[in-house]
């Protein structure tokens, strides 16, 4: 069975490998980040190697992400679905295993492993983590930057299945007029199945490139569109 991650990332990689695909700005801090299609799938490739390693998930288990909009929410995404899992966007109980930000680790108290990621734009780990919870920025370099799938479970995001997303993707991606030469410019969240589809998934499936903008600036957005050739928004 084709993973959710395959079937965005495959063709992109087979076209387009060096080209921007995901860049990342927080107008808070000022921070900026680029990734090409193949640092992003280096990262999930970490990822997903080491939800399968370090965990020990294996395809069809049960994984919560509880994180903002940001590249590398992507990567785990993306990691997640590589490694055959089912990804949830709520506190689940019977997750085996929780991604979350610091500020969430109470909601997660319940799930059996846990990792926290700070998002820091130079991959600081998080300060002062309880026993128990794994620092995802320290742990997931120690990974290798190649994955090969061993299988997937029959949901890939709370309940539908890859080809529903799919579909789901296209058609957004189709109302939104986003195509494959689109360099698309949001601020959406992704804390829903709709949002991310809307604001990831229909962009990755079409072969687009995304600049996702964290606590936006609205007198940035002019400079913006003109200095990342921006073609098509989603607008929060």
């Amino acid at each position: 069975m084709t993973t959710l991650t395959a079937a965005l990332l495959d063709p992109i990689l087979a076209s387009d490998p060096a080209g921007p695909r995901i860049t990342w700005y927080d107008d808070a801090t000022g921070a900026r980040i680029e990734l090409s299609a193949i640092t992003l799938a280096n990262w999930a490739a970490k990822t997903a190697n080491m939800i399968r390693d370090e965990f020990g998930i294996l395809p069809g288990g049960r994984v919560s992400v509880l994180l903002p909009a940001h590249w590398q929410s992507a990567a785990v995404l993306l990691g997640a679905w590589w490694a055959g899992a089912e990804v949830v966007l709520d506190a689940d109980p019977d997750a085996e295993l929780a991604l979350v930000t610091p500020d969430r680790l109470d909601e997660v108290d319940d799930v059996a492993e846990v990792a926290a990621l700070s998002l820091d734009a130079f991959g600081r780990p998080v300060p002062d983590l309880p026993p128990g919870v794994t620092d995802y920025a320290t742990n997931v370099r120690l990974h290798g930057d190649q994955f090969r799938p061993s299988g997937a479970g029959d949901a890939a995001l709370d309940g539908r299945t890859v080809a529903d997303l799919l579909a789901a993707a296209q058609e957004s991606a189709s109302r939104s007029g986003i195509t494959g030469t689109d360099r698309v410019l949001s601020s959406r969240d992704w804390t829903t199945v709709d949002e991310l589809v809307d604001g990831l998934i229909s962009v990755l499936s079409v072969g687009a490139s995304l600049v996702q903008v964290s606590n936006p600036d609205p007198a940035a957005i002019g400079r913006r569109v003109e200095s990342e050739k921006i073609t098509a928004r989603l607008d929060a």
